[in-house]
């Protein structure tokens, strides 16, 4: 079945303001064009061309042909993870999920499009040197990722108390492919929307705390490694280090 990709681009990114005053983050420029725009590239040239996006603030300024628009509504008071299921109604069984500020090589997108585990997300082996081009501690920004001797992952998106929690960085780039589709879908319908998880509500749950439950109680994520060859807009310095994107696997 042909894989579909979704890009979760419903925020404003208020970390990059003044940049996202009149526009949603993932048009902010990169090399003379939006970032949903390199995203939209790199598609094309794997050969994916069922292309959603899930949007909110300000996404009357996003506008591309062969692009499926859905609209999460409540972007202003949910997450990552509520504006995946947003778009729940298009799901096929092979899909890619990507978050709307990264930009990344069109290979790094065709090694995750190779992965034939249920669920895969990619990890940059080569994060270090990245975030300490990006910040003065990377610990402060960095997320914990522990992997087993197969590859699966143990652990992510906590914060790390040393380097030896980190075992590369999820980049925020998913492959959920065939029957686990379904399974997702019964699985995140099944939890408590009363409770807290990591401290948010069921709205505003974080998408590596999505990923953590699914590893814990449903099945194996699998971790595809790259060494750079993406790159993360979340402040407008970010825009300084397309070095990370030039380089890499």
């Amino acid at each position: 079945m042909p894989t579909q990709l979704i890009i979760l681009a419903a925020g404003q990114g208020t970390r990059l303001r003044p940049l996202t005053d009149d526009r949603p983050k993932c048009m902010v420029e990169l090399r003379g064009k939006p970032l949903i725009e390199h995203q939209l590239d790199a598609a094309n040239v794997v050969g994916i061309t069922d292309v959603h996006a899930v949007l909110g603030y300000r996404h009357d300024q996003v506008q591309f042909p062969n692009l499926t628009k859905h609209i999460n509504e409540a972007y202003a008071t949910t997450n990552m993870v509520s504006s995946l299921f947003a778009a729940e109604s298009a799901f096929t069984e092979n899909m890619i999920v990507s978050y709307g500020d990264i930009v990344f090589q069109p290979s790094v997108l065709a090694r995750l499009n190779e992965s034939e585990y249920p669920v895969a997300v990619v990890v940059d082996d080569g994060w270090r040197r990245y975030w300490e081009a990006r910040m003065e501690n990377p610990l402060a920004d960095a997320e914990t990722m522990k992997l087993r001797s197969d590859g699966t992952i143990l652990e992510l998106g906590k914060n790390p108390s040393s380097i030896d929690d980190i075992q590369g960085q999820y980049i925020g780039l998913i492959k959920f492919s065939g029957g686990a589709v379904r399974q997702i879908c019964d699985f995140y319908h099944s939890l408590d929307r009363t409770v807290e998880y990591d401290g948010k509500d069921f709205d505003n749950m974080y998408m590596t705390t999505f990923l953590q439950l699914i590893a814990d109680r449903l099945m194996p994520i699998q971790a595809i490694k790259i060494e750079n060859g993406w790159m993360e807009v979340d402040c407008p310095d970010d825009l300084n280090h397309t070095q990370y994107l030039d380089h890499g696997s």
